[in-house]
């Protein structure tokens, strides 16, 4: 299936007292790589928004192998782990510059119609390209 890696810094805001990022930022983490992915395939969230389809995450689960600390540059992959229908279902993993595996977790999320707030299909602008990169 697709993936893409995005790297970024940890923030000093984003660790806990131990200097570890604490455990709540990484479902944002988790966005960032869901919002780049996206975007590697030429597709805008916002835009998505503004046609009337959202994105809400239904269930995320984490596992943490080791901790990320302050100012860790961080590896985050992104990979979509099957072909999305009404749902679409991510695979995640966060490495250190060491290329230590430091998290690991998945996501799904739905398409909602905004106006009846009710799931719907993906768009197919977006399983095109979804085939056509496959």
């Amino acid at each position: 299936m697709i993936s893409d890696k995005l790297q970024f810094r940890v923030r000093y805001g984003e660790t806990d007292q131990m200097g570890y990022v604490y455990h709540g930022n990484y479902a944002a983490y988790f966005e960032m790589g869901r919002t780049e992915w996206l975007r590697k395939l030429d597709v805008s969230y916002k835009k998505m928004e503004e046609e009337g389809i959202m994105l809400p995450v239904i269930n995320l689960n984490i596992n943490y192998l080791k901790p990320a600390k302050y100012d860790d540059i961080l590896t985050l992959k992104t990979t979509l782990s099957k072909k999305p229908t009404a749902k679409i279902e991510f695979d995640f993993e966060i490495f250190n510059e060491k290329n230590e595996l430091l998290t690991t977790a998945s996501a799904t999320l739905v398409f909602v119609n905004m106006k009846t707030n009710r799931p719907t299909r993906i768009p197919t602008y977006l399983l095109k390209k979804i085939d056509f990169r496959e």
